[in-house]
């Protein structure tokens, strides 16, 4: 009897909550959709935009796109390509280099690429000084020369390129040498010995 007066009480209950939210025209809580909008009370940095799957590839009708280029991004304000103010005075040898690139093929300035190696560059200037000491010269100089296609711009190669050519009698090709091992070691040991030389050979007449 009991467990059936607990039951009828708990119906009855039910019932009359039933009937009080009808009568008071309240409807019971809902569940927010999924992608239900925001409510218009938030502020708009609370707000969380859609989220939209992806299109799928294997749905593109590639036949539909366009294939006419799309506008630039960029303003169609044409850019300016004067040269800075003060830009002769600054760089004076600008317009040389300009001149050279514009000459050169395909526009490049860029000469043949050599291999480096500073020890077979240095395995030449010591056959080089063998040949030099045995009045070889023609050997000594071809030596020389390789060992500066392996290591360009080297100060004991140059100079005794330099000296090969000297006791060649050839005085205007030694003298560039003398000159670029100047411009390689302008402080080197073999400085005023170039120096010497290049006024030497600037003046025959002073031998």
């Amino acid at each position: 009897m009991r467990f059936v007066f607990v039951l009828l009480l708990t119906v009855s209950v039910a019932a009359w909550a039933r009937n009080s939210s009808q009568a008071d025209g309240s409807a019971p809580a809902k569940t927010p959709a999924r992608n239900a909008s925001p409510p218009a009370d938030l502020k708009p940095d609370q707000r969380t935009a859609p989220n939209p799957p992806p299109p799928r590839s294997d749905r593109v009708d590639a036949s539909a796109l366009d294939d006419e280029p799309g506008e630039s991004s960029s303003k169609d304000e044409p850019v300016d390509l004067s040269p800075p103010e003060n830009d002769t005075r600054l760089h004076p040898n600008s317009a040389e280099a300009v001149r050279n690139a514009e000459g050169s093929p395909n526009g490049s300035d860029v000469g043949e690429f050599h291999p480096w190696d500073p020890h077979k560059a240095a395995k030449n200037v010591e056959v080089g000084d063998f040949y030099f000491k045995h009045k070889n010269y023609i050997g000594a100089e071809s030596r020389y020369r390789e060992a500066l296609y392996y290591k360009d711009n080297d100060a004991v190669a140059t100079f005794r390129l330099a000296v090969c050519l000297d006791k060649m009698n050839r005085p205007d090709e030694a003298r560039e040498e003398y000159e670029n091992y100047l411009k390689i070691l302008p402080y080197g040991p073999e400085a005023a010995e170039a120096k010497k030389a290049i006024e030497r050979l600037k003046n025959p007449a002073t031998k």
